[in-house]
């Protein structure tokens, strides 16, 4: 993990995002996307065996599938999971708009139609792990948004099968459809439809760099989430903070994947050691260790700075995709932090508790998006419409400033046809 002072950091910023498509993925993406809209089922089936080792003769998972995974699977999973269900359900309730109508000036209606998306398709990974919370935060929304027909896709296991967890998460999330089916190819079949792929309107979930290139190339011919980089965790700590918790936490983020980002930033040199001394202790634990260790040599970050406004203005430039104030009277510092996609306040809110069962989603801006963007929500599901209705009268009432400013265009078709509504015998 790198050491650096407040001015080490600032003097080593770079004015250039971090890409992680280099030229071979882009290529390889492309060719992918152009197979799969030229053969279709027999593309995907091709691309499985390449690149998953399993032989697909049937995408669909069938009813007994189903049924055989909620048989592996324990009552506590299940228990977990539908307690999770119940947050996440509540939190996104709160985040649904209704449609709305002015009506306050005579002869006019002026509004906003909300309408959900009729076809989503959302990216379950399955390679390195599986994740059944993923389909909650990302099924559930589109649930509350009203969307009708909802199609998982995720990779096979090496026996051809889906991952139980997931099965049995989709299964609780009312998703019927899912298709055994992985990587770019996938995200291209829910792009252009195939024999068997259903043509969605919008693709989210997370995914490995070959799946957000896909969704990249696809974007403008489907809508979709973000495009979305290594996991991330920033930290802020100050004296009052447990070093063993903080380790435990940045250990949470780094065990995700070697180019996870783990970052913490502390007001105080012993608080740091203190910090770096339980990275060392706990990680010899833990069952991913070899990842931790690279992601933590290779991305890690230890900032020491001299007061907690220095170590906001580092937040905001780095715009985290997890942020934890593990500062005394954390909520009373909210004010402060401007780019951060989840934020989570005081000693007892790890990340952890937001990747699972606290409610708000945990499908994150990264990359420094969270400047600009949003987590994953109900509002991703939904479209909007503007509604407009003038009678006679109110249109004539401002047929002249509208003229005026066409003719100002030089858009005279414009204008004339307010003009001849309003010479109408």
């Amino acid at each position: 993990m790198q050491h650096l002072t407040a001015a080490e950091y600032w003097e080593n910023q770079s004015s250039e995002a971090l890409n992680p498509f280099d030229e071979k993925i882009n290529q390889t993406v492309l060719s992918i996307i152009h197979q799969v809209k030229k053969h279709g089922d027999r593309a995907i089936q091709s691309f499985t065996e390449q690149f998953d080792g399993v032989k697909i003769n049937q995408l669909s998972v069938t009813r007994k599938e189903f049924t055989e995974a909620r048989k592996s699977v324990s009552t506590s999973f299940v228990t977990a999971l539908t307690e999770a269900a119940k947050n996440i359900a509540r939190f996104h309730e709160k985040q649904l708009e209704k449609s709305w109508f002015d009506t306050s000036e005579p002869g006019k209606i002026i509004g906003q139609k909300i309408t959900p998306l009729e076809k989503v398709g959302i990216y379950i990974p399955g390679g390195k792990a599986a994740y059944p919370s993923s389909v909650l935060m990302n099924v559930i929304p589109a649930k509350i948004a009203g969307v009708k027909h909802i199609y998982l896709t995720t990779p096979p296991q090496p026996d051809g099968r889906i991952n139980p967890y997931v099965l049995v998460a989709a299964e609780i999330t009312g998703v019927e459809t899912i298709y055994k089916m992985g990587g770019a190819q996938s995200i291209a079949a829910l792009a252009y439809g195939t024999e068997t792929v259903e043509k969605v309107q919008k693709i989210t979930g997370p995914g490995n760099a070959f799946v957000a290139n896909a969704k990249k190339w696809v974007y403008g011919d489907v809508a979709i989430d973000m495009i979305a980089g290594p996991s991330e965790i920033c930290i802020v700590a100050d004296e009052t903070a447990r070093a063993d918790f903080v380790a435990a936490d940045l250990l949470s983020q780094a065990e995700h994947d070697e180019a996870a980002r783990a970052i913490c930033i502390t007001t105080s040199n012993q608080q740091a050691n203190n910090i770096h001394q339980e990275l060392l202790r706990q990680s010899k634990k833990l069952a991913r260790k070899e990842i931790i260790n690279q992601s933590l040599n290779d991305q890690g970050k230890m900032i020491v700075v001299d007061s907690l406004r220095e170590a906001f203005d580092i937040v905001n430039d780095i715009a985290p995709e997890h942020l934890e104030l593990m500062i005394e009277q954390p909520l009373e510092q909210l004010g402060y932090i401007h780019n951060a996609g989840a934020i989570f306040l005081g000693h007892y809110a790890p990340e952890a508790l937001g990747d699972y069962v606290a409610g708000p989603n945990h499908t994150l801006p990264t990359n420094g998006t969270a400047a600009f963007a949003s987590p994953l929500g109900v509002y991703d599901f939904m479209k909007k419409s503007s509604v407009i209705y003038y009678d006679k009268a109110a249109l004539l009432k401002t047929a002249d400033p509208i003229i005026e400013l066409a003719n100002t265009e030089q858009l005279t078709a414009h204008a004339q046809s307010v003009q001849i509504r309003k010479e109408e015998n």
